[in-house]
């Protein structure tokens, strides 16, 4: 038997100029440099004479690359810096404390010429067989809280949740977690705020993509309101969003016929059943729930959950549909853990905002590495693909004036690796 001290007796020692850290990361910066991410970041992104302001492809680059392989502070860039790390990457690697001033020099007008190149970026993928074309899309709306460390960050405040930090808007791709469009916000903004202008930005955005099919949006009730759905209709988006159960809601709800309501599946412990009615115009799709048995007598009465939508189909069919946009949370579950959101690192409130549009620039190059190079159809859950593809241990060498790039051996998926390199390779964008 091996001695556990073995293990005292190996030295350590950093010196491999050739050694590639997260050297799976060749597979985004391959596709970052086909949909011309640098190119686009020149040219659109222009600070002036700001402190900062040259070069700014390399610098959303370095920041998109370093949330894409888990880092969540400005810091964490420097791991690219190692070995020979930048040379995977394909540009060069700029030092945190470089990338620290550039997101300083933001202005609101900077953060909107960072969400012009996030824009152009999503219709590039697109185009390159990741968008749905003339298919249907839904969209799902919603906020979160995004924590900060520090009582004097600009525009930082107690939330509903209590904890310090903003509170963001964001839209997402049901069916694959892209991030589709986001807004920063202060910390003590109302859920539904400027939601009105958002969704006013968000269609036409979607539109110039290349979504060209029929559109659903889906909401939680923080997003209820007549200028919400007057947006809407203008953009002839079919929607579905939860109403709070007023004094008027609860009136309609009572005026459902007991025969209409139509049993779905429950819980063993419960019951629930669906019906609709006519509310400010549109349908009233309403769901309720109760404990039976002995939980009953926890909470023996009905429990009402109901949703405006102006959308075809059955009251059944509408509700479990709409139930499904807490999918939502996956990727912005994904969007905290593994690409940069964790925390805002900023004490300027366009700094974290300009943070916030590259970190969702990384979270949807990780989707297109997926959808594009490794076939992968749905939603995906960051950590693995980073796991099984990004942060590999690798070696650079060179040998009769080419490149080769060592991976370890008997790597589980490394036939996938390969094939995806292929076809990331091979996209090609329209001149």
């Amino acid at each position: 038997m091996r001695s556990s001290h073995e293990l005292d007796r190996v030295r350590v020692i950093f010196d491999d100029d050739h050694a590639v850290a997260s050297a799976g990361l060749l597979l985004p910066a391959t596709l970052a440099g086909h949909l011309g991410i640098e190119a686009l970041a020149d040219e659109m992104i222009d600070l002036g004479d700001r402190v900062g302001g040259a070069h700014p492809g390399r610098k959303v680059l370095t920041l998109v690359h370093s949330m894409v392989a888990g880092g969540d502070s400005i810091d964490d860039a420097d791991v690219l810096r190692c070995g020979s790390t930048a040379e995977v990457l394909g540009h060069r690697v700029m030092a945190p404390s470089t990338l620290g001033t550039f997101l300083r020099s933001f202005t609101f007008g900077h953060v909107r010429q960072l969400d012009r190149l996030s824009e152009a970026v999503l219709g590039n993928a697109w185009a390159a067989g990741a968008g749905p074309a003339d298919a249907p899309m839904t969209i799902d709306l919603d906020s979160t809280i995004t924590e900060v460390h520090g009582k004097t960050k600009q525009g930082a405040a107690y939330g509903y949740t209590r904890q310090l930090g903003y509170h963001p808007l964001m839209a997402t791709r049901a069916d694959t977690g892209e991030v589709l469009h986001a807004r920063m916000r202060k910390g003590s903004a109302n859920t539904g705020r400027g939601a009105e202008r958002f969704v006013n930005e968000l269609i036409p955005r979607i539109r110039r993509a290349g979504a060209t099919g029929p559109l659903t949006l889906r909401a939680d009730s923080g997003f209820y309101s007549g200028k919400v759905i007057g947006a809407l209709g203008r953009h002839d988006v079919r929607f579905s969003i939860t109403v709070n159960l007023n004094e008027a809601v609860r009136k309609a709800i009572d005026a459902i016929d007991a025969a209409a309501w139509v049993g779905i599946d429950y819980t063993e412990a419960g019951e629930a059943q669906v019906a609709e009615t006519a509310y400010r115009g549109h349908r009233l799709v309403v769901r309720r729930t109760r404990l039976v048995e002995a939980q009953a007598t926890l909470w023996p009465d009905w429990r009402h959950h109901a949703f405006l939508t102006d959308r075809e189909g059955t009251a059944v069919e509408l509700d479990a549909d709409h139930r499904r946009h807490a999918v939502v949370e996956l990727a912005i579950r994904d969007l905290k853990e593994g690409a940069g959101m964790n925390h805002c690192p900023s004490g300027r409130f366009f700094a974290n905002a300009a943070w916030l549009v590259m970190a969702t620039l990384a979270h949807n190059l990780l989707r297109w590495v997926a959808s594009i190079g490794l076939g992968i159809t749905g939603p995906v859950v960051a950590k693995t693909v980073r796991r099984r593809y990004l942060t590999l241990p690798g070696r650079l060498t060179r040998s009769a004036r080419r490149r080769r790039l060592h991976l370890p051996r008997q790597w589980p998926w490394a036939t996938a690796f390969s094939e995806a390199l292929v076809r990331l390779r091979s996209v090609q964008l329209a001149r």
